[in-house]
């Protein structure tokens, strides 16, 4: 009788699984970024954004902002929407120039997920 409590068991989780397949792979990658990739932005921008398509966890978001020279010009640590799938960093007047936006974060599911790309300022700051 035990055996077969187990069986049952067994053949339920795989149900499951199989069955919702998303729950099972959903790894936290941009949606949207702000500004976007690729983008030639007029104005130095006063943060940097990027939108998850799946929950992250707080304690492990990174987000850089790094000029031509590699500094990163991001101002404080980053910061995360209540409902986690906001990912933001304030940012000086940015000079003219491309910026690369660096990003890695752990998904709710605990998977790891990094990326990056670039923008450029046409008119800078300060």
């Amino acid at each position: 009788m035990k055996k077969v409590s187990m069986w049952l068991y067994a053949v339920a989780l795989l149900a499951i699984g199989v069955s919702n397949p998303t729950a099972a792979w959903a790894h936290s990658f941009p949606e949207q970024e702000t500004p976007s990739a690729g983008q030639t932005v007029p104005s130095p921008p006063s943060e940097v954004a990027i939108k998850f398509d799946a929950p992250i966890e707080k304690l492990f978001a990174k987000l850089e902002v790094t000029g031509a020279d590699g500094t990163n010009q991001a101002q404080g640590a980053p910061q995360i929407s209540d409902d986690g799938i906001r990912l933001t960093v304030k940012v000086p007047a940015l000079k003219p120039g491309e910026y690369t936006v660096k990003w890695a974060v752990v998904g709710i599911d605990t998977h790891h997920t990094q990326g990056s790309y670039t923008f450029t300022v046409a008119n800078g700051g300060s």
